[in-house]
């Protein structure tokens, strides 16, 4: 195929969440556009291809088959261009800094600067360079020798993987004020949590998996998401805009509960406390900057 006839990435990434949303309006407001947009976008996408790929009507939108074939070829294909970028970025980061660690995101953006900056204090020469991922993929970088050491919020690490808590962690359900679960008295059931549409990270994050596999024990089976966002940050400003309800980190949402742009909702009977982890290849313990890093993190945990 000719550089030239490559259809573009948005418009192939917006074939496949119409497969997975239903809904060509739900896939739009996923990706950032207006519905008008992503209707053009579509349709541009049929003509470049010369194939019926989307069926529209009142109830939604799903996939022909000829879109179900393109859209299962085309999730790969992105699939591979993250992981592309991914390992670029960590060669760069290689080049930059003497150790490089993989986190999640909640702990990213929460934890490690503390860690880092107390290591850079200690050893004045020290320099670490961060990449971000999903928990999954932090396990997967740590397990394929990518980097030495990360950081995880999942409660489930890879096998061949050793882990240490280094901090604890409760997710909280949040709602905006105008939603009718900000005035309810009494708790939200878990049942009713399980069959609510949620706002929720992307499979292969920790939260999710936190939540999910939280609302399984209980004995509930989980409905699909409202919408799926990449970032704890999308997540806690979409559940502000009054999109729906959300389940986060008490880290992320901490500001907004006590500003009251937030509000927390109880939910009786179900524990979404949970643990994170530095995690490091079995047999092959941090030594050097990354056991530097792993004592800050831990001497934190003790304070």
């Amino acid at each position: 195929m000719r550089v030239s006839t490559i259809p573009d990435l948005d418009s192939l990434q917006l074939l496949v969440l119409v497969g997975r949303r239903g809904s060509l309006g739900g896939a739009a407001a996923e990706i950032g556009v207006s519905q008008p947009a992503a209707s053009k976008r579509m349709s541009a996408l049929e003509r470049r291809f010369g194939l019926h790929l989307v069926d529209r009507s009142r109830r939604g939108s799903t996939l022909t088959e000829a879109g179900e074939f393109v859209a299962a070829r085309a999730e790969r294909v992105l699939a591979e261009l993250d992981a592309l970028q991914e390992g670029v970025e960590l060669l760069r980061l290689r080049v930059s800094a003497p150790l490089v660690v993989a986190a999640s995101l909640t702990v990213a953006e929460h934890l490690l600067p503390t860690w880092i900056t107390q290591l850079s204090r200690s050893d004045t020469g020290a320099r670490v360079g961060l990449h971000v991922m999903n928990s999954a993929r932090v396990c997967e970088s740590v397990r394929d020798g990518e980097v030495s050491l990360g950081f995880v919020e999942s409660p489930r690490v890879l096998p061949g993987l050793r882990s240490r808590v280094v901090a604890h962690d409760r997710l909280v359900l949040v709602v905006e004020p105008g939603h009718p679960w900000a005035r309810r008295r009494r708790p939200v059931s878990p049942a009713e949590l399980a069959a609510t549409p949620l706002l929720s990270r992307e499979p292969g994050s920790g939260t999710r998996e936190t939540v999910d596999r939280a609302l399984v024990a209980a004995g509930h089976s989980v409905v699909a998401p409202l919408l799926e966002l990449g970032s704890s940050t999308a997540l806690r400003s979409a559940a502000r805009s009054g999109a729906g309800p959300a389940v986060l980190s008490e880290f992320v949402v901490a500001d907004d509960r006590a500003t009251g742009a937030l509000v927390e909702v109880t939910v009786d009977g179900l524990d979404l406390r949970r643990e994170l982890r530095a995690v490091w290849r079995d047999g092959e313990p941090p030594s050097g900057l990354a056991a530097a890093l792993l004592r800050h993190a831990i001497r934190s945990l003790d304070q």
